[in-house]
């Protein structure tokens, strides 16, 4: 295969470590709802602002062994986990579709699906503010992209939000108490 094809792939994995890191931010505050603009990234221990150069995606986690420059806290290896997982997505997505509009929409979803996930696993919800413009951004690439229909879009939205409506109504029934939110 032609360099082309390596530096572009490396350069989808590269861009997708640092959407990665962002993620990491999106994922601490969103569900403490703070911004994910500001103050700037800093130890959650100590408090000590992280400087650009200790924030490199994967490669500052393994310069600072680990660890907080300043207070020499433990930092949790689903940092650069995150980073690398959204690296290897983004490289995926580049693979099968290279330079297309589809490519952009797909990186938004994998960030997204990313953010959703994690957060989820940490405090079992799914925020409304990443879930549904996710939703309504999906409806609309569906007028723009060739091969999605909006009718097929639009069952989709129905079919899918019906089946967890259904689900979250079946368990409170049996259950008595919710079982899934109703965001």
């Amino acid at each position: 295969m032609p360099f082309e094809f390596y530096f572009f792939l490396s350069s989808a994995f590269i861009l997708g470590t640092v959407i990665g890191s962002f993620l990491n931010v999106c994922i601490y505050r969103i569900p403490a709802g703070k911004s994910i603009v500001s103050p700037p990234s800093s130890c959650p221990n100590c408090g000590h602002q992280i400087r650009w150069y200790q924030n490199i995606p994967i490669l500052s986690y393994l310069l600072l062994g680990a660890k907080c420059a300043s207070c020499k806290t433990k930092i949790s290896f689903c940092y650069p986990a995150i980073e690398f997982l959204t690296g290897i997505l983004f490289s995926a997505v580049w693979y099968y579709f290279e330079f297309s509009a589809a490519t952009l929409v797909y990186w938004l979803f994998v960030a997204a699906l990313v953010t959703i996930t994690f957060i989820d696993l940490d405090h079992q919800i799914i925020p409304d503010v990443i879930s549904l413009p996710g939703i309504i951004v999906g409806f609309a690439c569906s007028f723009f992209i060739p091969w999605l229909s909006w009718v097929d879009s639009l069952r989709g939205i129905l079919i899918g939000g019906g089946i967890l409506l259904l689900i979250a109504w079946l368990y409170e029934k049996i259950a008595h108490r919710e079982g899934m939110g109703g965001g």
